[in-house]
């Protein structure tokens, strides 16, 4: 029986001191946490059509990055952004040749679902007003990409001076979702694609998509890798098929551009 693992892990990572004799013999995928809807289906699909096994380890792109570094066992690494892609092409550990840019997102303000403020992102929205004393919920903004890309589109807007005392920044975007879910937070900054699977959350508006750079997914096989699938299960995900499902998920056509 096919064995999938989904795992979303923190931001502080442990490596076993013997990875590989737990995982010898699966594909084995670390993964942006945005990516965990559309990959949890897209791997069921691999599995009924080849009858492969996968193993999904989710966490932001910073801590799986990191790991990958270190050693932990990844056969294949989806960041979602090129930074973190180009941080481990640069030190040794991507396999050449095998670098794709998989798709795209957009960026989001939400709320709780029963929020009803009509509220929307451009240079003359007052949002340390309507953070009303609360904490404005993203991706740690030095590491994490959806945190980058916040900075970034706040900064662009003159936002970003009036609310960066005021952040409560997660380790990974699914962490900054469940703080508006929750209510632990009034808003927050997400892909356009968490905001779509989780109930407890709004889109109040989406950021002008010149406020950011575009939001691009890169993946490619880990040069440690000896899966003899991993290629395969690269250019499957840029199939109709796939990416369809990416398509389902909320997720847009990869960006033309290729790095920073």
């Amino acid at each position: 029986m096919v064995r999938f693992l989904k795992i979303l892990i923190p931001a502080i990572l442990l490596v076993s001191t013997n990875p590989l004799s737990a995982l010898a013999g699966e594909l084995r995928i670390f993964a942006a946490a945005s990516m965990k809807n559309a990959l949890d289906t897209i791997a069921e699909d691999w599995h009924a059509k080849t009858g492969d096994n996968v193993v999904l380890t989710f966490a932001s792109s910073s801590a799986i990055a990191k790991q990958i570094e270190q050693g932990a066992p990844a056969d294949i690494f989806i960041s979602a952004d090129l930074g973190w892609m180009d941080y481990l092409e640069k030190a040794g550990e991507i396999k050449e040749g095998t670098r794709i840019n998989l798709a795209g997102n957009a960026l989001v303000l939400i709320a709780q679902t029963g929020d009803a403020r009509a509220l929307k992102v451009d240079a003359g929205l007052d949002l340390a007003a309507a953070l009303d004393g609360g904490r404005l919920s993203v991706g740690a903004t030095e590491s994490v990409p959806a945190g980058r890309y916040a900075k970034a589109a706040l900064v662009s807007l003159g936002l970003w001076d009036s609310v960066k005392d005021h952040l409560a920044e997660a380790e990974n975007v699914r962490a900054a979702l469940a703080l508006v879910s929750r209510g632990e937070a009034p808003l927050g900054i997400v892909y356009s694609t968490d905001a779509k699977v989780d109930a407890g959350v709004k889109v109040l508006s989406e950021f002008p998509q010149t406020s950011y750079p575009p939001i691009i997914y890169p993946a490619a096989v880990v040069k440690s890798s000896t899966a003899e699938d991993a290629g395969a299960f690269i250019s499957y995900m840029q199939g109709a098929e796939a990416q369809k499902r990416f398509a389902e998920a909320g997720f847009t056509a990869a960006p033309e551009k290729t790095s920073n």
